[in-house]
């Protein structure tokens, strides 16, 4: 069958890590409540979050990574790395649930906190470790805050045969995975969840933010810059973000909802994210088209030293996403046990992100290392 994908340029694309890195950043921010520092996160302004730009970036750098493999080398080589990769996810997650809940389990013993184990969804454990454990190895048991690496582990497991399709049908594939998320809205497709509910992020629904990220990196947004670029597009974006602002400080600030018509308060409010609301995933790309638009790969800016942070936190992504989600607990679980001041919430803020940051810069540091020497040139006579 002819290949109808355009596949990336080679070379990295620094602005897959720097949205990465900003993602990770803003989900550590956003899970700790009552914390005036994640108003500065794009949740508060709009439809949707870090949760759909790590997917779509996930998508897209899975296609970076492995469609080439897949046309030089066959597909049984591509979905064996891409199955390596899944493998290395999985045991990520699994040593941060372990280590999640036995943290979770031994503060909460340890300061008399009985609430602290219903907080973060772990009092299930009490009653039957077991199967408790035995559920979070086949992911249907997670505690709060560790519904998107599961969700991460599912997508990239089923994806060789869809990046196969995709190479050769990349339009038709989108088209499906749309069909895929809009039918399982209607029908309330969804995994199970132990010991009750269903996943908080719907894999049948998030799975089209992910194929649209492979979508795009296989020629989907470079077929189509004269849309991208069209000034028709830039106003109906603008005008879209504009209203995704509006009622999202109306669900925000209820005197200020007061104003609006119920019907239009009410189709955007609360917002459905377990499901991929339709207007959250159109809310997504409007700012996916404008980042194409006025942030090409060749941006200088991407180079600027301010943001070398933010790049390096992004080329270790799966690590530092690790160290975000447990110290997001722990800067919970510090606010909770102290006065939750301006200064304590600043302070648990700028250390986590800090502390993100070094365990980056350490990763890049060490694999470095592990390369080995370059011979020195051999000095003229």
């Amino acid at each position: 069958m002819k290949i109808n994908a355009t596949l990336p340029d080679k070379g990295r694309d620094l602005r897959l890590d720097l949205f990465r890195g900003v993602a990770n950043w803003w989900i550590y921010l956003d899970h700790i409540p009552d914390n005036v520092v994640n108003w500065i996160t794009v949740r508060n302004y709009g439809f949707s979050d870090a949760a759909d730009l790590f997917v779509f970036i996930s998508g897209y750098t899975a296609s970076f990574v492995y469609a080439r493999m897949m046309l030089e080398r066959g597909f049984i080589v591509g979905a064996t790395r891409l199955t390596k990769r899944v493998w290395q996810l999985y045991v990520a997650h699994i040593i941060l649930f372990v280590i999640y809940i036995a943290s979770i389990s031994y503060l909460a013993l340890r300061f008399g906190d009985s609430e602290l184990v219903n907080d973060f969804n772990v009092a299930v454990l009490v009653d039957n470790a077991t199967e408790t454990l035995r559920q979070g190895l086949f992911l249907k048991f997670k505690p709060v805050n560790l519904d998107v690496l599961p969700l991460y582990i599912v997508l990239m497991g089923l994806f060789p045969p869809v990046l196969w399709i995709m190479l050769r049908q990349p339009n038709w594939t989108l088209a499906a995975a749309i069909i895929l998320w809009l039918v399982s809205r209607q029908t309330g497709w969804n995994l199970s969840a132990y010991p009750v509910g269903t996943w908080y992020f719907n894999p049948f629904a998030w799975q089209v933010l992910f194929v649209f990220g492979a979508w795009c990196a296989l020629g989907g947004a470079r077929k189509n810059m004269h849309i991208i670029n069209s000034p028709i597009t830039l106003y109906v974006c603008v005008a879209y973000l504009i209203l995704a602002l509006v009622m999202t400080m109306a669900g925000k600030f209820p005197a200020f909802g007061d104003m609006f018509p119920q019907w239009l308060y009410s189709t955007f409010n609360p917002n459905d994210k377990t499901n991929l609301a339709p207007y959250r995933f159109l809310h997504f790309v409007a700012i996916v088209i404008l980042v194409i638009r006025f942030v090409p790969k060749e941006w200088p800016g991407l180079e600027w030293k301010i943001f070398d942070p933010l790049v390096v936190c992004g080329q270790q992504s799966l690590a530092v996403f690790c160290v975000g989600v447990f110290l997001s607990f722990v800067g919970h679980f510090e606010l909770s046990m102290s006065s939750g001041s301006l200064f304590a919430q600043i302070f648990v803020s700028v250390t986590g992100i800090a502390i993100m940051t070094i365990v980056a810069y350490y990763i890049s540091w060490s694999k470095r290392q592990d390369k080995p020497l370059k011979p020195a040139a051999p000095k003229a006579a």
